[in-house]
């Protein structure tokens, strides 16, 4: 592999950095609002990229890296859970899309946290609308596809030098 681990985990890092700008970018000058399975995956972008950010500059070695690759391992993995969610309930149809729920804020005010954790879950029908498009793929579709890369490319990185 011509990369070396580190190089990679800075990518990663990287990317959930500039995945998140663009996020807040399309919130903040777009005028998009993120219902809380956008919220959600943006949690575990960002903690993919603490994990690889810490984990760039430790450079661990052999068991170290297990660790760090598993942790973002698992955080990729239940954000793809989370996306791949929110890409079902876009493709649902109209007849069977969840009622509009409570605010994200209300949510967890109000619920204790593995009730709200589960409600989250759930989506609601603001959850399913799609707002913003590239190339023919809603966010959500893109939101998986990178969070497949970052898994494959934190793996990468147990065989890199």
């Amino acid at each position: 592999m011509p990369f070396s681990a580190r190089q990679l985990y800075f990518f990663i890092a990287l990317a959930c950095a500039g995945l998140l700008g663009y996020a807040l970018y399309t919130e903040h000058f777009q005028g998009l609002i993120p219902c809380a399975l956008c919220m959600t995956q943006r949690f575990f972008f960002a903690c993919t990229g603490v994990i690889a950010l810490l984990a760039a500059l430790h450079n661990p070695a052999t068991t170290g890296r297990r660790i760090y690759v598993g942790l973002m391992t698992l955080a990729s993995a239940l954000g793809a859970g989370v996306a791949g969610r929110q890409v079902w309930l876009q493709h649902l149809p109209e007849d069977q899309v969840p009622a509009c729920g409570p605010s994200l804020e209300y949510i967890l005010d109000t619920l204790p946290l593995s009730e709200a954790f589960t409600t989250l879950m759930m989506g609601d029908g603001n959850c399913a609308e799609v707002q913003w498009t590239f190339l023919g793929q809603s966010m959500p579709t893109w939101s998986l596809i990178w969070f497949v890369i970052l898994t494959l490319t934190a793996l990468a990185s147990l065989r890199a030098r």
